[in-house]
């Protein structure tokens, strides 16, 4: 049961990392297993060869926490296979109300994330402030074209992984910037194993480095790193603010038309610059349900821990 819980977990985390501008860390973080993931990849390092030798792919499997790492990820890659197809065509058919969900899920998780810092000291908002300016000012990046290859998708995977333990910045968001999103999604899709196998060991190869780093930031500045990742999350809310007008567009490397700049807008001026309704009450209830939903994992989370 303790298992299958943290499968799940993992599918809500692949779910989000799927949606640029959602971090998969965020999700880890109000599930409460953000701590438990970093420790387990901390313990994978070159000595545990010589415990393998020693003492067994049993006694090994264990000391990483094996069956916490292998349940989660494999929550997180059954969304990234099933889930990729239904998120992609809900962006383009219904924004508003996947966004909306979005925007609510990040709100919740900001007060989530803040209620964990034991008070706010001049450092700490100061911390609070530079992870805001920081997140908005990628998110006002503008996408690049790059060449693909099998190095720029290693290089890809291994900066986007770490949306995975990092609460509030988006590893699909990433991929966007670097102009790998629709190759990886598209690989992912259509089950291109040359494109799956490159990215996922660029995955690998970053996840076990900046899970130190963060590991060693939440040990020895725990309210400051706390205040800097409210504040990363805080930031993203620009780039999923339901209301969008699309300025200009580009190409992408399957020749597609996708926005490049968007201007944000009000729930009722969009009905005039865009001319299609606003859909604010099912907005209302998308975000609603999202907040609902952490809420319920908070609940949850807490319950599993007595």
């Amino acid at each position: 049961m303790k298992f299958l819980k943290t499968y799940f977990k993992g599918m809500a985390m692949g779910a989000a990392d799927v949606v640029p501008g959602v971090s998969g860390g965020t999700i880890a973080f109000i599930t409460g297993i953000l701590n438990t993931l970093l420790d387990s990849i901390n313990l994978i390092k070159p000595s545990l060869l010589g415990m393998l030798k020693r003492d067994g792919i049993k006694a090994t499997f264990i000391h990483i926490n094996g069956g916490f790492l292998v349940s989660l990820f494999a929550g997180i890659l059954t969304s990234g296979f099933t889930l990729a197809k239904l998120i992609s065509w809900l962006l383009v058919t219904h924004p508003i109300p996947v966004w909306s969900f979005f925007f609510g899920l990040i709100i919740i998780s900001v007060i989530h994330v803040a209620k964990q810092i034991n008070g706010f000291t001049m450092a700490r908002v100061l911390c609070f402030l530079l992870g805001t300016a920081v997140a908005w000012g990628i998110t006002q990046l503008t996408p690049s074209s790059i060449d693909v290859s099998l190095f720029t998708l290693f290089v890809g995977g291994a900066i986007a992984i770490c949306a995975m333990v990092l609460p509030g910045i988006s590893g699909a968001f990433l991929l966007l910037l670097l102009g790998l999103y629709s190759t990886v999604l598209e690989g992912v899709k259509s089950l291109d194993f040359t494109i799956i196998l490159v990215f996922s060991a660029g995955a690998i190869t970053g996840l076990l480095s900046f899970s130190r780093l963060l590991s060693a930031l939440l040990r020895k500045c725990h309210d400051a790193t706390l205040a800097f990742l409210t504040g990363l999350m805080l930031g993203t809310l620009g780039k999923i603010w339901p209301w969008k007008e699309t300025v200009s567009w580009r190409t992408n490397s399957h020749g597609e038309s996708v926005p490049l700049e968007q201007q944000l807008l009000s729930p009722f001026s969009y009905e005039q610059v865009v001319g299609e309704p606003n859909q604010l009450s099912i907005a209302f209830v998308c975000a609603s349900a999202a907040i609902i939903l952490v809420w319920g994992l908070e609940r949850f989370s807490k319950k599993d821990t007595h």
